[in-house]
This record gives C-alpha cells, structure tokens and sequence, in this order.
C-alpha cells in the first residue's frame, strides 16, 4: 500500500504518481496519439487513417488513399511537430505512412 504524503493531496497529483509508480506511461502515450493525430489533422484526414501505431519512437499511420500519402510524405516534419505540440512532449522522432 502506497504512503500518504499528506492529509489533502490533488486528484491529478494522485494520478500522475499512481501512472509513473505503476509504468503505465507507455501505454497512455499509445492512445494520447491515436488522439492527438485525429485533433491535428482534423476529419478530412481521419476518413482516410486506418491505423495509428506507436513503437518507440517511431509512429506508423496507414492510411487507404496513396495521393493523401504522398501529399502527407512532404509534410512529414511539420506533422511530427505538430503532434508532439499537441502531446506536449518530445515522443515521435519519425513518421511512417504506409
């Protein structure tokens, strides 16, 4: 059972420490960018993703139209500053669209 540090603490403090005590960062980052990938580029884009994949550092989008891809490739850095923008944290070095 886990220490109290006070007698009143933030329910957010709360969360943030049972996430990192508990290493569940990893698998939250996963969703928060399936999330921030839909928030950034908006819905014309979402119709087109079929799948969102982080693995480390690097994320894979598929998508189903290879004009949009093409079109997405010249951006490709731009997108990862946006998304890590939207995350608030340095987590995509490198974008793969399949």
């Amino acid at each position: 059972m886990a220490k109290r540090q006070g007698e009143h603490s933030k329910l957010g403090d709360v969360l943030k420490d049972f996430i990192r005590s508990n290493r569940l960062e990893k698998g939250l980052d996963k969703v928060s960018v399936k999330d921030a990938w839909h928030s950034v580029l908006g819905d014309a884009i979402s119709k087109y993703t079929t799948d969102v994949k982080l693995d480390r550092d690097t994320l894979y989008v598929q998508l189903s139209s290879s004009v949009l891809r093409e079109e997405l490739s010249y951006g490709r850095e731009k997108i990862i500053r946006l998304l890590n923008a939207e995350l608030e944290k340095d987590l995509i070095k490198k974008l793969i669209l399949r």
